[in-house]
């Protein structure tokens, strides 16, 4: 029997998967004991296994979905599209879905933003932010300037541009050789203010390191790159919008360029449509990616000013366009996805929804404070999260191999709900077609998971 012709089902799957599968993020040894999980069919927010058993997608597939898998409205979209034109190169072509798609996200961004690149996912996405911004001032004339400053902390994804302006160590710290240099910035991270701080005093007491980096490196920086509101793959810390309007300020103030990389923060996450909404700002790049299609298919979108699209705008003779291609870029079938999904918040409330939703998460997740394991609750929108510690009163974690975390991932898998905390923060980030039931059983699951990995 050839391996195409190979039968499904969990164990079946499971075992071919083994045999040739390298998964992502993931210590394959591990699955020794935990097989993958073989999922055949998706709906709303829920995924079923090939004997049946359902699990609620707490973390809306890695933070992508926005509207329940299998979303009759997206489907009919992409359908419609393959009947037209799957792809064609969007160099000296173009096609009405990247048209209308860029028109749209021109419209719906923060004032300012009036250009749009496509790249394929949230990674390459901050690279082209970083070249665009480092390019722009080669062509200003300004060659000196060629380093970036980040946020302490921080995850911008996993190509070698996007990792070096990241600062989580895990990822980061095998690569470093191969990384370019790059300024940090202690994080403005609100898990360490004093108990009687308040999350906006101590934003604005952290602002004052990035103040002091930028007065002494403006000369030499391209631009600041922060993940707005959310450090999410940085274990879910998260800061007060001030930080973001002092940063918009300092960065015009000495002549320096802000990425927002909003890729997993976009699209409502936060409780706006943009993160940056929330401090009245514009950024000079907009980084957006996962939910820009709903979590069908891979499609980044970086916005732009005009000023920096002008400083490209030659004669080929003088050798300043930006050389940057993706094969699959503005793909129509991610485009036509990425016009359903905005055609839902247009003629939907959801924004509106989702204040519902996340004050209902916050209400079920309130008791978690008392619980003699758990050091803070924090949320943003439809982005909650638990973080565990081995002794309350004096934040201190657990070891980190003791993956306690993991535990609680391992329990809720076993009640049928899909957690992957990060480290030991549990977090919650599901699609915006939960329901009130399938928030308490999310978290309810994810409670006992936490009583049961903090026991010894």
């Amino acid at each position: 029997m050839s391996s195409h012709d190979e039968p499904t089902g969990n164990k079946a799957l499971a075992e071919r998967d083994l045999r040739v599968l390298w998964h992502p993020c993931t210590q394959m040894k591990d699955h020794e004991a935990h097989p993958p999980i073989p999922i055949r069919r998706g709906s709303g927010a829920w995924l079923e296994d090939f004997a049946g058993r359902r699990y609620l997608d707490a973390i809306s597939s890695w933070w992508v979905n926005l509207f329940g898998h299998a979303n009759p409205r997206i489907n009919a979209a992409v359908a419609a599209q393959l009947e037209t034109l799957e792809h064609v190169l969007l160099a000296g072509f173009t096609h009405e879905p990247a048209v209308t798609l860029a028109e749209r996200l021109v419209a719906i961004t923060p004032p300012g933003l009036s250009r749009c690149f496509y790249a394929d996912n949230g990674s390459s996405a901050v690279e082209v932010a970083l070249k665009m911004s480092f390019h722009y001032w080669q062509n200003q004339g300004q060659t000196g300037k060629t380093k970036f400053i980040t946020l302490e902390n921080s995850y911008h994804g996993e190509t070698l541009g996007a990792l070096a302006a990241g600062d989580v160590a895990l990822y980061k710290a095998t690569y470093r050789p191969l990384l370019m240099e790059t300024l940090t910035a202690p994080s403005p991270d609100c898990f360490h203010r004093a108990p009687d701080e308040s999350w906006e005093a101590y934003s604005r007491r952290r602002f004052e390191d990035m103040q002091r980096l930028l007065a002494r490196h403006a000369h030499e920086v391209c631009a600041v790159i922060v993940e707005p509101l959310v450090q999410c793959a940085g274990y879910m810390r998260m800061y007060h919008p001030v930080y973001l309007s002092l940063l918009r300020e300092a960065c015009d103030r000495h002549g320096v360029h802000l990425i927002a990389d909003e890729i997993a923060v976009g699209f409502g996450r936060t409780g706006t449509l943009f993160a940056c909404e929330q401090a009245g700002i514009s950024p000079d790049f907009l980084c957006l990616s996962k939910g820009l299609t709903g979590g069908y298919l891979p499609l980044a979108a970086v916005l732009t000013t005009d000023a920096v699209y002008q400083a490209f705008y030659d004669d080929y003779e003088r050798l300043r366009a930006f050389l940057h291609s993706h094969s699959y870029t503005g793909n129509p079938l991610g485009c036509r996805a990425a016009l359903a999904t905005l055609d839902i918040f247009e003629e939907e409330d959801v924004l509106a929804r989702n204040r519902a939703l996340s004050a209902r998460m916050a209400r079920h997740a309130a008791p978690l404070a008392d619980h003699p394991h758990v050091a803070e609750i924090r949320q943003h929108g439809m982005i909650l999260a638990v973080e565990l510690v081995q002794d309350k009163a004096a934040r201190k974690p657990y070891p980190w191999q003791e993956r306690r975390g993991r535990r609680v991932g391992q329990h809720a898998l076993s009640r049928g709900v899909l957690l992957r905390p990060l480290g030991d923060v549990v977090y919650f980030m599901p699609p915006y077609v939960i329901d009130e039931e399938e928030i308490e059983l999310m978290i309810r699951v994810a409670a006992e998971g936490i009583d049961r990995a903090c026991k010894d």
